[in-house]
This record gives C-alpha cells, sequence and structure tokens, in this order.
C-alpha cells in the first residue's frame, strides 16, 4: 500500500497499527505523531511492562511511512499487524470504501481477537464512515475526533487510553493539569517581570481586577440572557428573537477556551428552537455537542454534584429528542442515565429545588417513553407517580413559579394516560381535569404570555380526544374549539414556528 521507510519488518513491534485510507493521509500522520510524542503520566506508567520508562507509548505502525519496499506488500502488512498491540482505524466513508482498510482490520480481529480495536471518526456520521468490518463481532472502541464531536483534544485522549489501557479520566485530568501549569508558568514569568519594572505593578494589577470584573459581569450577563431575559423572550413567542439571546450568549463563550456548562445550556435552547421550526437534524448536532461538553466536565470531576446535574440536563434532553423521533430504545437509555445520575447527587450539595425538579424531569420522561410504546405501562404509572410527588414537593418550594405548576399540571396528565391505559378511566379522566385546571389559572394570571397559551391549546387538545374516545362528543367539540382558537392566534403570531402550524392543522381535522 505505498510509500515506505528503511525498517525490519521482521523485528517490527509496534504499539499500535494505523489503517487508513488515502484521502485521511494528513489525518493518519498527524495522528501518528502525537501519538508516539505523548508521554504517560508518570503514575500510569508502571501499568504496562512494555512502556517506556519515559513514558512514551513506543512505535506506531502507519503503512505508507513504515513499511519496506518488498514484492509481496501483503505479507509486510501481515507482518506489521502480528507485531501491533493494537489497531487504530481513521473512519470516513472513504475509509468505509477501501478494501484495504477492511481487509487490515479483519487480518487483525484473526491474528488477535484480544487486542483492542479503535475506531478514530475524521469524517462522515458513523452509519456512512465506520467499515463494515469494524462492525462485525465485539463492538470497537470509539472515538469522534470531529469538532462537532468529542474534538480532537479529547478524541486523542480516548485513542491513547485504549492503546495504554488507561483510565480515561486520568489522562483528562493531566491534561487540565498541564494547560494550568503552562497558564502558570506564563504567569510566573510576567511577575518576574513586573518585579523588575516596578512602576508597571500597580497598572497590571488594576487591569488585571478590571479583567476579572468584566468576566464576572459577561457571565452574569449571559447567565441573565439563559434565565430572565429567554422567559421573557419565550412568553412573547418570537423565534427569531430568541436565536438572537442565544447567538450573543455564545459569541462570548467562542472566545473562550475553557469548556462551560453554560455553554451546553445555550446549545440545549438553541437545539429547542431548531425543533420548533422542525430542524430535527440541527436540533439533534446542537444536542449531541451539550452533551459531550458536560460529559468532558464530568470526566474531569468526577465527584462534582454541579457537574452531574448538567450532565443529567443534558442526557433528559437529548433523549427527549429520540423520543420524539420514536427511538425510544435510545430515548429510555439516556432517561435512566439520568436518573442515576441525579440519584448519586448529594443532597445537600446542590439546589434542593433544582435537584427535585431534574428527578421529577427523569422520571417523567421513563413513564412518557414506556407509555408511548405502549410497554410495561405499571412500570410507566410507577415512574409517572414519582414524578407527581416530586412536582408537588417542588410547587411547595417554589410556591410562586408558574413554571413548577406547569410541571405539575403535565405530570398529572401523564399519570392520567397511565391509569386510563390500565383501565383505571374513571380516576384518568379526574388526572385529566386537575391537569386543565392548573393551566387555566396559569394561563389567567399571564393572559398574554404565548408560552403559557401553548401549553393551554395542547392541554385543551388532548383533553378533547380523550373525551371523544369515552364517548363524551359534546364535551369534546368545545375542547377542540377552544384549542382551534389558540392555534390560530399562535399562528398568525408567529409563522414561523412549525410546531404551532402542525397543531393547527390536527385540530382542523379533529373538526371535520
Amino acid at each position: 500500500m505505498a510509500d515506505t521507510e528503511k525498517s525490519d519488518p521482521h523485528a517490527a513491534h509496534f504499539r499500535a497499527f494505523v489503517s487508513y485510507s488515502h484521502a485521511d493521509a494528513a489525518v493518519a500522520q498527524k495522528l501518528h505523531r502525537k501519538i508516539e510524542t505523548y508521554r504517560l503520566p508518570a503514575h500510569l506508567r508502571d501499568r504496562k511492562a512494555s512502556a517506556p520508562d519515559d513514558g512514551r507509548l513506543g512505535r506506531i505502525f502507519r503503512d505508507r511511512e513504515d513499511l519496506p519496499a518488498a514484492a509481496d506488500l501483503s505479507e509486510s502488512v501481515k507482518r506489521a499487524l502480528a507485531g501491533s498491540q493494537a489497531l487504530i482505524v481513521i473512519c470516513s466513508p472513504d475509509a468505509r470504501a477501501s478494501i484495504w482498510v477492511a481487509r487490515e482490520i479483519a487480518l487483525f480481529r484473526a491474528l488477535h481477537p484480544d487486542r483492542p480495536v479503535l475506531a478514530a471518526l475524521v469524517r462522515g456520521e458513523p452509519e456512512e464512515a465506520f467499515p463494515e468490518s469494524l462492525l462485525e463481532g465485539a463492538e470497537p472502541l470509539a472515538a469522534d475526533l470531529r469538532k462537532e464531536g468529542d474534538g480532537w483534544r479529547l478524541g486523542f485522549l480516548k485513542i491513547v487510553a485504549g492503546i495504554a489501557e488507561v483510565p480515561l479520566d486520568a489522562l483528562v485530568q493531566r491534561d487540565a493539569s498541564r494547560r494550568i501549569r503552562r497558564v502558570m508558568a506564563v504567569t510566573g514569568g510576567a511577575l518576574i517581570a513586573l518585579l523588575v519594572m516596578i512602576g508597571m505593578t500597580i497598572f497590571a494589577i488594576q487591569s488585571r481586577n478590571e479583567a476579572q470584573h468584566q468576566q464576572a459581569e459577561a457571565e452574569g450577563l449571559v447567565e441573565y440572557m439563559l434565565t430572565d431575559l429567554r422567559e421573557k423572550m419565550d412568553d412573547v413567542g418570537r423565534l427569531e428573537i430568541m436565536d438572537s439571546v442565544n447567538k450573543r450568549a455564545m459569541d462570548h463563550y467562542s472566545q473562550q477556551d475553557e469548556l462551560s456548562p453554560l455553554q451546553a445550556s445555550i446549545l440545549r435552547l438553541m437545539a429547542e428552537d431548531d425543533e420548533r421550526r422542525g430542524d430535527s437534524e440541527s436540533a439533534l448536532t446542537k444536542y449531541r455537542k451539550g452533551l459531550r461538553i458536560t460529559e468532558t466536565l464530568l470526566l474531569a470531576e468526577p465527584e462534582n454534584s454541579k457537574r452531574q446535574l448538567d450532565h443529567a440536563q443534558s442526557r433528559n434532553a437529548i433523549g427527549g429528542w429520540y423520543e420524539h423521533q420514536g427511538q425510544f430504545t435510545k430515548a429510555l437509555a439516556h432517561y435512566n442515565e439520568s436518573l442515576k445520575l441525579v440519584q448519586a447527587i448529594d443532597k445537600g450539595s446542590v439546589d434542593a429545588a433544582k435537584l427535585l425538579q431534574e428527578s421529577s424531569y427523569s422520571n417523567a420522561n421513563l413513564c412518557s417513553s414506556y407509555l408511548l410504546q405502549g410497554r410495561d405501562v405499571q412500570r410507566a404509572k410507577m415512574h409517572c407517580q414519582k414524578a407527581l410527588d416530586q412536582a408537588e414537593q417542588l410547587t411547595k418550594l417554589r410556591p410562586e413559579s408558574h413554571t413548577a405548576r406547569l410541571d405539575l399540571a403535565i405530570r398529572y396528565a401523564w399519570l392520567a394516560d397511565a391509569d386510563i391505559a390500565l383501565d383505571n378511566v374513571e380516576e384518568g379522566l379526574k388526572m385529566l381535569a386537575s391537569h386543565i385546571r392548573i393551566i387555566d389559572e396559569i394561563v389567567a394570571s399571564e393572559p398574554a404570555n404565548r408560552h403559557w397559551q401553548e401549553q393551554q391549546m395542547r392541554s385543551y387538545a388532548g383533553y378533547a380526544m380523550r373525551l371523544a374516545e369515552h364517548e363524551e362528543m359534546v364535551a369534546s367539540g368545545e375542547y377542540v374549539e377552544l384549542a382551534t382558537t389558540l392555534a390560530e392566534e399562535l399562528e398568525a403570531h408567529d409563522p414561523t414556528n412549525e410546531e404551532w402550524s402542525k397543531w393547527l392543522k390536527s385540530l382542523s381535522k379533529m373538526q371535520h
């Protein structure tokens, strides 16, 4: 397979073999160079007897550089694969189409069925980039080097962890520590310069304090934009205005080197707006980016309760996307992970209301996903009841919060669905009546709030369908008319909101 270096393949011993297509040569070269120059932290070097004393991983075989000129190239590749402790596959649509990459994967697995195979995604989505032979047998360890994936830094550390068979979080923490040391070294140099130039000291300190003050103000402004201001804009119900708020917040973080949980929050809000427009693919991309940010932060601080709560929110958000697409297995996996995270959090270490709210979300999401599948309704009801109990506790902690009361109303609706599915129709309709009552109270307190109007429209439509199912046709028709009036007002207010348009069309069909 191409260009060579002078070496003895018979004596070759490699820490890893890099398999790739011609189109990905530049990435393979970069990855090769970085792995061979990377040094493991001192406390991890004794885990492998073959690890060099200086912490380097060892030689990496990249066929276009390490193969000697030979008449029978395939034999040279076999010897190289036989002498490699791991296989790294650079995954892209070109790699998936390459017969040579496929053969190298198959041969390595045949020679070393117990050695690690690492997939490094560089272009395309997994289904169009992973070679078919890679997906056969044991699932490969995967690192997403794309910007919208893990990114180069985290993806590279995942590959190193897979090769060296060491914990990823240890490498992430070491990487963060190295960056801190570099910053400290620069700061130390600056301090020496300041000691020499004593006349500049006061100015430098003032400048630093001013920068910190401006940074704190910027963080506070971003948080305001994502909470109070965002809520006001959400009440107005204009997507283009909310877009402006989100983009201004993201502009702030695009200039920062460090990751922040607020970035993930912004991405989740932007994804929600994409879904309202009907752009589900763009929404998924943002949900995934937010998930990777909170995952990276949690890996760096696995015992940090705030990081656990942030990641639980990301899990719930992306789980909701999969649920809306009917992909319930993936949705349930994310919801269960979210519930595990919140259950593991020390209750005294985070805001009690926030923890209670996320716990209620996790249980409610599991409830809805099981119900929508029509599977294990008893389990669904258990989660529905837990979600309702937690929502009631939350309204006691936040009695003035309309959001908490709305969550309570929605929990009543899902518990009603569970009761009706279990033939407890009378109890279910009572729950729905409680749901409608709370929604009406919220709307009455803020009649111009578009967000509450949308919830009222959805509630009326759902109640109408349930009434019709149980032959309460007159009452059902009245609620359809009320829901239709609200949907017409909402669509007229913002024609770009695809969800509102869909609701109006559905309600029109119900009237006929």
